[in-house]
């Protein structure tokens, strides 16, 4: 009898525990979305970003987002993607890398391109730190490309301030800042030949 009723109890606690974890389940992605509608401001966003990574100097620049497009400029580069092509400029050698990037090397650049990857394909969790939540998301596929992330997104704003990812070489921390959604023309997102008439062309695709 008294087997029967732990049993029972058993049963009814893990039954009790199913619709928390479908509620954080939801609560996290109804998070993602909000945080994904007001970065894919249907005219544009602009923003300053730092980068930094395990045995790579940190990077800082600025950052215009407009769809799956952006522009983000550094002191050492300027990378133009149009949606599908990226070009990257690199000032000290004057030559400009032509290339189709991975999800990998769009998400290394562009720390709002979680808006385009997080619907399919992971695992949420969310915690609650301060005036942000913190968002967990973890691959189904163990051959991904981004393995992990931590997105923090300000509660009331909803706008996301930090990205951090897992890849194979380790863990990549963006922090960004200064968020404005702004008008943007689609022509800062493509790379113009006039404006460097010197620079080198590398066609990698």
């Amino acid at each position: 009898m008294k087997q029967r009723v732990l049993y029972t109890l058993g049963i009814l606690f893990l039954l009790a525990l199913m619709p928390l974890n479908v509620s954080a389940q939801m609560t996290a992605r109804k998070v993602l979305d909000k945080a994904a509608k007001t970065v894919s401001n249907p005219q544009g966003i602009t923003a300053k970003f730092t980068i930094s990574s395990a045995g790579i100097d940190n990077m800082s620049g600025t950052l215009a987002v407009k769809g799956k497009k952006f522009q983000a400029t550094t002191p050492s580069a300027i990378v133009w993607f149009d949606g599908k092509t990226q070009w990257t400029y690199v000032k000290d050698n004057d030559e400009v890398n032509v290339s189709n990037p991975s999800e990998t090397e769009l998400q290394a650049i562009n720390p709002y391109n979680f808006i385009n990857i997080y619907r399919s394909g992971f695992n949420y969790t969310m915690t609650t730190k301060g005036n942000s939540y913190e968002v967990h998301l973890k691959a189904t596929n163990n051959k991904r490309n981004v393995q992990e992330m931590y997105i923090t997104i300000n509660k009331q704003t909803f706008v996301p301030s930090q990205v951090k990812m897992r890849q194979k070489k380790g863990w990549t921390t963006i922090n960004i800042s200064e968020f404005k959604a702004t008008k943007l023309n689609d022509a800062i997102f493509r790379f113009k030949a006039s404006d460097y008439p010197h620079a080198e062309i590398i066609d990698l695709r």
